[in-house]
C-alpha cells in the first residue's frame, strides 16, 4: 500500500460524474418504459361463462306421440229395417246405460204380436180340451169300452195340440224379439258424437244411426320402441303433454307385439276422470332415458363451428389477477336439444367456458368472467 494518496484529477471526476448520471437516466427510462408497457395492455373483455360439470348419469327426455281415445265407443243402429219413428238424442247429449235413444215404427209389428198372442191362447184352449179328452178316454180304456187304438189316437191328438200351442207361443216370442230390436238403447254411459239419420227415414239393418263414446273413461294409445315398452310397469304414472300442459296417466298394459308397419309396441295409459282431454286429441309422452356416456351440457350459444364440420368451445385459462385467456378446445356433440347441447371433449371438469358472444372474440384474447352462470340443465 502506498503511503501517499494521490488526489483524483479533475478530468477523472468529471468522467465518473457523467457515468453516474447516465446510469441514473437509463434506470428511470427503463422504469418508465415498463410502466408504459403495463399501461398499454388492454383491459380484459367482460364475458359470460359457465362451469363445465361432467354428468355420467345424464338423462334426456324423449317424446312419443299418442292419441286420446275412449275406452269404449260404438256405432249404434237397428238390427231390423223399418221407418224411424223417433230419435231422442242429438250430438253432444250425454246418455246413460240402458237409455232408449231411438225407435222404429212398430205398429204393424204390434198387430202381429197381438195376433200371435191370440193364436197362442186358441191353441192353449185346444190343448186343455185335448188333455181332458185324453183323461176321459183313459178311463174308458180301463173299463174296456174303447180299444187301445182309439186311446192312442186321442193321446196323439193331445200331443199335436200341445205342439201347436208351443209353436204359437214361440211365434209370439219371436215377434216380441223383433219388437225389442226396433229400439236402440245406450250400451254404456257416454256422449253422442254423431247422428246419421232423422225421423221418417228408412233404416236398413246394421246401418249406423248414432255413435257414442265413453267420455268419462279415456285412454291414451302410444306407439313405443320395444325396449321402452318392456320397461313400463303396470300402475306406474307417466307424464304426458296435452296442449302444452302436463298431465299424468297410469300405464295399464301393452300389446307386447311389434307392429309390422310402425315397428312399435302399442302401450295403453288410463287418464284420470278430471283430465282436461278429449277423445281424438294428439298428446306426447315424455320418457327420460340415459344418454349413456360421460359429458356435460352447454348452451348452443357456447359452440363455435370449426373446420370440417367439427365443433369447439372456448375455455377460460386463468392468468394473473382476474384475467383469463381464451383457448379453443374441440368437442363432440352427443345430443342436441332446444337451447342446449350435450358434448364431450378435451375439457376438464370444473373449467370455465365461454357461454355466449363467440362472434366477438378470438382465441388468446384476455377476458374476465363478469357472470358465472350455472351449468346448463
Amino acid at each position: 500500500m502506498s503511503l501517499y494518496k494521490r488526489p483524483l484529477s479533475a478530468g477523472t471526476a468529471v468522467i465518473l460524474s457523467a457515468v453516474a448520471i447516465a446510469v441514473l437516466v437509463f434506470g428511470v427510462s427503463t422504469l418508465r418504459a415498463d410502466a408504459n408497457a403495463v399501461a398499454a395492455l388492454p383491459a380484459p373483455l367482460p364475458v359470460s361463462a359457465i362451469e363445465a360439470r361432467y354428468d355420467g348419469e345424464a338423462r334426456i327426455e324423449e317424446f312419443y306421440p299418442g292419441l286420446v281415445s275412449a275406452r269404449r265407443q260404438s256405432a249404434l243402429g237397428f238390427e231390423r229395417g223399418g221407418r224411424i219413428d223417433a230419435i231422442g238424442v242429438d250430438v253432444g247429449d250425454r246418455v246413460a246405460a240402458g237409455q232408449v235413444l231411438a225407435r222404429l215404427d212398430a205398429r204393424a209389428l204390434d198387430a202381429q204380436i197381438a195376433a200371435a198372442d191370440a193364436q197362442t191362447a186358441e191353441t192353449a184352449a185346444q190343448t186343455a180340451l185335448a188333455v181332458e179328452t185324453e183323461d176321459r178316454q183313459g178311463q174308458l180304456l180301463e173299463r174296456g169300452h174303447i180299444s187301445q187304438q182309439r186311446y192312442d189316437e186321442v193321446r196323439t191328438s193331445t200331443r199335436a195340440a200341445l205342439a201347436r200351442q208351443n209353436a204359437a207361443a214361440a211365434q209370439a216370442d219371436a215377434l216380441r224379439v223383433q219388437r225389442d230390436l226396433s229400439v236402440v238403447t245406450a250400451p254404456f254411459d257416454g256422449v253422442v258424437t254423431a247422428r246419421h239419420a232423422d225421423e221418417g227415414a228408412i233404416a236398413q239393418p246394421g246401418q249406423p244411426l248414432l255413435e257414442i263414446v265413453e267420455a268419462d273413461a279415456l285412454e291414451i294409445r302410444v306407439g313405443l320402441p320395444q325396449r321402452i315398452a318392456a320397461g313400463l310397469q303396470p300402475g306406474a304414472s307417466h307424464r304426458f303433454v296435452i296442449d302444452g300442459a302436463p298431465v299424468d296417466a297410469v300405464f295399464r298394459s301393452s300389446t307386447g307385439v311389434v307392429d309390422r308397419q310402425t315397428r312399435t309396441v302399442t302401450a295403453l295409459f288410463d287418464l284420470p276422470a278430471n283430465a282436461s282431454a278429449a277423445a281424438g286429441q294428439v298428446v306426447r309422452l315424455a320418457v327420460a332415458t340415459p344418454i349413456g356416456t360421460d359429458g356435460f351440457w352447454v348452451p348452443t350459444s357456447a359452440l363455435a363451428e370449426g373446420r370440417r364440420g367439427l365443433w369447439s368451445v372456448y375455455v377460460l385459462t386463468p392468468e394473473t389477477g382476474d384475467a383469463y385467456t381464451l383457448q379453443s378446445r374441440s368437442v363432440e356433440t352427443v345430443r342436441v336439444e332446444a337451447g342446449r347441447v350435450f358434448v364431450r371433449g378435451a375439457v376438464e371438469d370444473g373449467e370455465l367456458l365461454l357461454a355466449a358472444g363467440i362472434q366477438r372474440i378470438t382465441p388468446g384474447q384476455r377476458v374476465a368472467p363478469a357472470l358465472v352462470e350455472a351449468r346448463a340443465q
